[in-house]
């Protein structure tokens, strides 16, 4: 007999409304403003260093905090730890909005990333919480990845929309209403809940966690927009120095800022593998994605937006779809056969042959992020799990850190694989902003059709290769995923959410 002692009702259900949206603007803000950059360049007049701090800053903070704040929110709630980040985001959001010099745009950019790496964390371990019955957390699970998925599709749409008919600022704005939403309904619909023996915060570990998140982070930033230097090197090679202390110094405590055991579990590992991976193909192909139809099909942003709704549905509908297959099929092994799915779109993408390729991106597109949906909500659920109850702050913080990661490395690592097969495909003596980038080129084209052509014809190669690289790199993590599910064994029906429900759960109260 079912057992619905454990089951979710509708104030839960309710709850999970109230969570999505915040979930959804984190990803919307991820890409909102790459719309906005002309029209805040043009209004703030930011040096270029400045407009990569603006640009990046958000990323950094998110990237830096998640694991802290994943911690800290087991340890003094996480619903409070929740609304103390939405009143800091909403804040922030109205000062970059306002901002009147670059300093302070960067200053509520990084604002911004720190408040959301209070949310992003508190929202999964939210839900892992409130939804402790397996199939009901993987669905509500799956609403979230939508979300998130869906959030970073819909944003060039959502900022197109607000750029016609409003200023830069406004595409900040967007975080008021919602931040407003969450402080009013929280404290009825979500309950409190957090680690009943948590335990003294170490701060060297936190140090030493941004110490090793943080150069890194921004060394394969630097690697994505410069290329191999000293100076990227110098700071991936800090990063990993420090990430291994930080490593040692976990398993000499007795609370650990991050709970090493978990990597013990093989699906564990292969869940954050598949999301790290995962991000890194699917972020940088959007990237070149977006370009390929606004500088080589000669879309508006808002043109571009739209045809980019077929795999944000897409993305949604598989999100959504995923738990339920679940529970016929183990996840591990759903997990492996939606990421040979994206190797599918992502080798129509490889197939892509310069200009007039339309159909073929958006076809791609659609069914790479139909096998994303899915990986993105079960992988996330075997992670957060696979961890205890008391400890789901910390799991949501890693699975999102391995996304962040996933993002950053896919840039500039297989960004610049585009960036050098464009490059290569220009003619001798191009001008040296066209060798920059695409952009670049039709800037300085000035009437000259012949170099407009090839740099559309190299920008084309760029994308075709990095679909290829993804599809073989998809490829083997699917196999890992395929293993990993295999070794793990045991019956379906938990394993849909990672582990079965854990026998003791953490200290939770009604919280209004």
């Amino acid at each position: 007999m079912e057992n619905t002692a454990e089951r979710a009702g509708a104030r839960e259900w309710l709850g999970l409304a109230v969570l999505a949206l915040p979930t959804l603007l984190l990803s919307v803000d991820a890409t909102v403003l790459y719309l906005a950059l002309p029209h805040l360049g043009a209004d703030l007049r930011p040096s270029g260093a400045e407009t990569l701090w603006i640009i990046d800053v958000y990323g950094f903070m998110i990237a830096g905090f998640l694991i802290t704040m994943g911690t800290l929110g087991d340890r003094i709630g996480r619903r409070r730890l929740l609304l103390v980040g939405a009143v800091a985001f909403g804040a922030a959001s109205v000062a970059a909005a306002y901002a009147t010099d670059p300093t302070v745009l960067i200053a509520a950019r990084a604002l911004l990333g720190v408040a959301g790496a209070t949310l992003m964390p508190s929202t999964l371990a939210l839900i892992s919480d409130m939804f402790r019955d397996p199939a009901q957390r993987g669905a509500a699970i799956g609403v979230w990845a939508a979300c998130f998925s869906a959030g970073v599709a819909v944003g060039p749409l959502l900022g197109g929309l607000l750029l016609e008919f409003f200023w830069w600022g406004s595409v900040f704005l967007l975080a008021v209403p919602v931040m407003v939403l969450l402080l009013v309904a929280a404290p009825f619909l979500l309950p409190e809940s957090r680690d009943p023996a948590p335990g003294r915060l170490d701060p060297a570990s936190v140090a030493l966690s941004l110490a090793a998140i943080l150069p890194v982070v921004y060394g394969l930033k630097v690697i994505a927009s410069e290329g191999l230097g000293p100076v990227a090197l110098a700071s991936v090679g800090a990063g990993v120095v420090f990430g291994a202390l930080f490593a040692r110094r976990q398993r000499t405590l007795p609370d650990p800022l991050l709970d090493l055991a978990l990597f013990a579990r093989p699906a564990f590992r292969a869940a954050l593998l598949a999301l790290l991976a995962g991000l890194a193909v699917v972020g940088v192909v959007y990237m070149f994605a977006t370009q390929y139809l606004q500088m080589v099909e000669g879309h508006s942003p808002l043109a571009a937006g739209l045809w980019l709704l077929p795999s944000a549905v897409a993305m949604i509908v598989s999100s959504v779809a995923a738990p339920r297959l679940a529970l016929r099929v183990p996840p591990g092994r759903l997990v492996a056969a939606a990421l040979v799915l994206s190797a599918a779109g992502y080798a129509l993408l490889g197939l892509l042959d310069g200009p007039g390729g339309l159909v073929l991106v958006v076809v791609g597109l659609v069914v790479v992020y139909a096998g994303i949906g899915p990986m993105m909500a079960l992988g996330t659920d075997l992670v957060v799990g696979a961890a205890p109850a008391n400890r789901s702050g910390s799991a949501a913080a890693m699975s999102e850190t391995a996304m962040e990661f996933g993002l950053a490395l896919g840039v500039a690592v297989l960004g610049s694989v585009g960036t050098a097969v464009y490059r290569a495909g220009l003619p001798e003596g191009a001008p040296p902003d066209a060798v920059e980038s695409l952009a670049g080129a039709l800037a300085v084209a000035d009437g000259d059709a012949a170099l407009v052509s090839s740099a559309r014809e190299a920008f084309s190669s760029g994308l075709a290769a990095i679909g290829w690289i993804g599809a073989a790199v998809t490829l083997v993590v699917a196999a890992v995923s395929f293993a990993a599910a295999r070794e793990r064994g045991g019956p379906k029906a938990p394993e849909h959410a990672g582990v079965p429900a854990p026998a003791q759960a953490g200290e939770q109260t009604s919280g209004t």
